[in-house]
């Protein structure tokens, strides 16, 4: 039994110094050695364009800016757009006229560094107020110019028609461009030049506190002849990791897709890269997006009409750039027609009640990893206990604590097993100390103490492990909980999605935990004792770089674990 438990214990404790050194590779930039290395951007025209598509109706695979046969071989110059800045009371917008494209957002309510100053929770607690300004800008989710993050959509003939796309130059009409107050929307509309005898009408509106955009798409047949126009709308990025994750634990970043049919799928880079995408090609319902930590956008459609999906690597682009995005073939458009389209684009934070509003499945942009099962109840039990207490520092306490009701009897059991194993230490080390020269008839001496004494070396295992997949659920709801960004608690804790800046709870994190050592049985082996204190420490330094929000929960539990276990050694009479 003690070689068992040497073998697991070291096994733990090498794993987990392994996961420390890859986490901490992680923080400071360098790649994972659970993960492959981004992708190195390749030389403009390497990559080769996508084939065109047989039969006359173009496939996702034709769809402009990926090779295709049916684009202007010759887009306007950038520098002949216009810049169109859009602002609300939530949304700084930029949209380029260039095809409409949403080339940058940022959204106002979330700081794109909550890292705030070493002296400014000190500073509030006091009271000063004229504390130094620090330079913090809102988060810049869609960004063309530094990760090739933007919103587009355009027109494809079903004939091959060269219709207006998003590397046409459009004309900007006049009108406000601010979120006036008192107002309730704001709309920007642009109007593409005829080609191939259509015209193609975009009419954005921001309205006040969404972070949904209306997308009209209304297309002009000005030709002598019927058309069946093709409206598509993609998501295009580059491959790399999005700001804002975890230090120690890498959250998904990629397009993703859902239908009703085949439910949510995450769409990695590199599955892409390797043609391996499984999603449905088509269906009557759904959307896509692309998620990152916290936050994400997608382009929404929640009309029962036919859609073809698809996934996407950009042809030639530098650095490597993917899409996702929808087709929507529409009725044929007779000469001197109009037809309307209707969109919604979606650009903002994982809120996951609101999202679940917008469209059906959207809340599972939020990640929840593989303990989404349990994530989500847990999730709704912590915004409860919110929505009473007005405080997610105080709700994550009032959480733990929930638990710790919930599974008492179970971790009593575990806690009495290891009292009753402390109690007969001094007996089991004296044996040790008599047989030393004896292995074998040790453990036959150890084995008979157990039975005597009635205890069970493993039963103070068992419970916690039944245990930890709820908690483990509960670490990734506060992982991935965007209402924890800028939150604050108490004093010095003012967001509970940083590290603390004093780093007095990781340190009263590490103190709890050797303090639990020492109410734990100590083992027989002292090798073993020696690792029991030094786990901890090495523990502990993921504490220190961990948001507060997750130390505060990891240590709410440490300290009632530490009550109870202190109430049934002194119900037993064990002494510490």
């Amino acid at each position: 039994m003690t070689d068992i438990r040497r073998t697991v214990l070291w096994v733990v404790f090498t794993m987990s110094l392994v996961l420390l050194w890859d986490g901490w590779q992680k923080h400071n930039g360098h790649p994972s050695m659970f993960s492959p290395a981004a992708s190195k951007p390749v030389a403009a025209g390497s990559a080769p364009g996508a084939a065109q598509a047989n039969g006359s109706v173009p496939t996702p695979s034709a769809l402009p800016g990926m090779g295709n046969a049916g684009v202007p071989t010759s887009a306007p110059l950038a520098t002949a757009s216009e810049k169109v800045l859009i602002t609300t009371d939530v949304l700084k917008v930029t949209v380029d006229s260039l095809g409409g494209d949403f080339t940058r957002v940022e959204l106002l309510n979330y700081l794109d560094s909550p890292e705030h100053g070493l002296f400014d929770p000190l500073l509030q607690m006091v009271g000063i107020k004229d504390k130094p300004k620090v330079d913090i800008h809102p988060i810049v989710l869609l960004d063309a110019a530094l990760r090739s993050y933007k919103a587009q959509s355009g027109l494809l003939g079903s004939n091959g028609e060269q219709l207006p796309t998003h590397n046409t130059l459009m004309t900007v009409a006049p009108g406000e461009r601010t979120l006036q107050d008192g107002a309730s929307e704001v709309s920007l509309r642009l109007e593409s030049p005829e080609l191939g005898g259509v015209k193609l009408i975009k009419t954005y509106t921001f309205k006040r506190g969404t972070y949904v955009v209306g997308v009209k798409h209304e297309i002009i047949n000005v030709g002598q002849a019927a058309v069946t126009p093709q409206v598509y709308v993609q998501l295009i990025r580059d491959g790399m990791p999005g700001p804002g994750g975890s230090s120690v634990y890498s959250t998904f970043t990629g397009p993703a897709a859902y239908t009703d049919k085949s439910k949510f799928r995450k769409i990695e880079f590199k599955d892409i890269d390797k043609g391996n995408v499984e999603i449905e090609k088509t269906a009557n319902d759904g959307w896509v997006a692309m998620v990152q930590h916290y936050f994400a956008s997608a382009w929404l459609n929640n009309e029962a009409v036919p859609r073809e999906f698809f996934a996407k690597k950009v042809a030639g682009a530098v650095p490597e750039q993917y899409a996702v995005g929808m087709v929507f073939t529409l009725a044929p458009l007779a000469p001197g027609a109009t037809v309307t389209k209707q969109d919604q684009l979606f650009i903002g934070p994982q809120e996951e009640k609101k999202l679940a509003l917008l469209s059906p499945g959207l809340d599972l942009v939020k990640d929840y990893g593989m303990f989404k099962m349990l994530s989500q109840p847990l999730f709704w039990l912590l915004d409860q206990l919110h929505s009473l207490l007005g405080n997610w520092g105080w709700a994550i306490i009032a959480l733990v604590v929930l638990l710790k009701i919930a599974f008492y009897w179970l971790n009593a059991s575990a806690y009495k097993s290891m009292a009753k194993m402390k109690a007969v230490g001094p007996k089991v080390q004296a044996m040790r100390e008599r047989l030393k020269d004896k292995p074998q008839e040790m453990q036959q001496e150890m084995m008979r103490i157990y039975r005597e004494e009635k205890v069970n070396p493993i039963g103070g295992c068992l419970p916690i492990f039944l245990q930890m997949p709820f908690f483990m659920g509960l670490y990734w709801v506060l992982l991935s909980t965007v209402e924890m960004r800028g939150a604050p608690w108490l004093g010095w804790i003012v967001d509970l999605a940083v590290k603390d800046p004093y780093f007095i709870l990781p340190l009263l994190m590490t103190a709890s935990s050797l303090f639990q050592v020492w109410l734990n049985p100590t083992p027989p082996d002292p090798m073993q004792a020696k690792m029991m204190w030094i786990m901890p420490l090495a523990f502990s330094f993921m504490f220190f770089i961990f948001p507060a929000g997750l130390v505060l929960y990891w240590l709410t539990n440490n300290i009632l674990s530490i009550a109870q276990q202190w109430m049934i050694n002194k119900r037993l009479g064990v002494q510490g």
